[in-house]
């Protein structure tokens, strides 16, 4: 396994991160249990949750996967030797059953929220704290185009920041991290905290695939100038650049068979981009799946991509990809793809 700074801090976490966001809807405890473990021998240190989990978020789910973590570290213990990160909820009334619906990065929330999932999680600390989405009208889940709204009401980034300084100050975070964030909100939250002397940034966790590669402009940069590293999310874009869903093939039990709601990564360019990139691995000798982890992994900018899984072969087969070189051919028709079909899914 590798490992890498966590932004600044002095934290040292794997190349690869386990992802739990099917933990209490398609995987049981038992399997969650039976992914930490095999992720741990294999050398992962770096786990990351969130409150809404499982995905899709539903009421009568909610906090099930951060239950299970805790159920973990109470019967496993060794809570020192995981990097631990959850995620609060940003607005959304969708979503009714996490505190009414509204939730706002303000003080009210963020105390509201932390608490509750550090009592799920069975911990007196977090080590990474993200902010799920911006407090904001802005570009992010797939949304292209900025729309500015004079009316729009949002928690100013200063309230933020500051509540989070005291959350760190009290020993309940250790470091603190955004999630499908934009340049300007990135640059934002770095200015203030250099400004106020409040907790600098470490991460941004956002999506990036051979699908969606919308990172690299403009994040990439900050990323590598700023020290704050992505934490790279759905880097099989769902599970289609494993090739299960090509023609149209809909495997039970798999995400997109029982989810329709996620069409990201469905449109026919996509689908046109996915081929192609599957295809290219195969003619190579490669499972899809590991060559398009590995593209992911080795970019300058990530710190750490986030794999997931919903059976054992699935994981076992993610975990080798830390070992999967990319010759220069193969990189090189990577790229001849990118600039024919560039982010088909962004």
């Amino acid at each position: 396994m590798l490992y890498r700074p966590l932004g600044s801090s002095p934290l040292k976490v794997s190349a690869l991160c386990l992802g739990t966001m099917t933990w209490g809807e398609q995987n049981t405890q038992r399997d969650a249990f039976a992914q930490i473990d095999r992720a741990r021998d294999a050398g992962v240190n770096f786990i990351d949750c969130a409150e809404m989990y499982p995905v899709p978020p539903r009421g009568e789910t909610y906090g099930s996967t951060e239950t299970i973590i805790g159920q973990y570290l109470c019967e496993r213990g060794q809570r020192d030797n995981w990097v631990l990160a959850s995620k609060i909820a940003g607005p959304s009334r969708d979503m009714q059953h996490i505190r009414g619906g509204q939730t706002r990065f303000n003080r009210h929330h963020i105390t509201a929220a932390l608490d509750a999932s550090l009592q799920r999680l069975q911990t007196d600390y977090l080590d990474l704290y993200q902010l799920h989405w911006p407090d904001r009208n802005t570009n992010f889940f797939g949304k292209l185009g900025y729309q500015h709204d004079l009316e729009e009401q949002i928690t100013p980034i200063e309230e933020s920041l500051e509540v989070l300084d005291e959350l760190v100050r009290a020993g309940k975070i250790r470091y603190i991290g955004l999630s499908n964030e934009t340049p300007w909100g990135t640059s934002r939250f770095l200015q203030l905290a250099e400004a106020r002397g409040w907790p600098r940034i470490v991460s941004i966790q956002n999506p990036y695939n051979l699908l969606n590669r919308s990172y690299e402009v403009g994040m990439a940069e900050i990323s590598i100038r700023e020290q704050v590293g992505l934490l790279a999310y759905s880097p099989l874009a769902f599970g289609t650049l494993t090739g299960k869903y090509l023609n149209g093939l809909r495997p039970e039990k798999a995400r997109l068979t029982l989810f329709s709601r996620f069409s990201r990564y469905t449109n026919p360019q996509a689908q046109k981009a996915c081929a192609r990139y599957v295809q290219l691995a195969r003619d190579h000798g490669m499972d899809p799946a590991q060559m398009a982890l590995a593209f992911v992994t080795r970019q300058p900018f990530v710190t750490s991509n986030i794999i997931g899984a919903t059976n054992m072969d699935q994981l076992n087969r993610n975990l080798s990809s830390i070992n999967m070189g990319l010759t220069d051919k193969i990189l090189e028709s990577i790229e001849e793809i990118h600039r024919s079909q560039p982010n088909p899914a962004p």
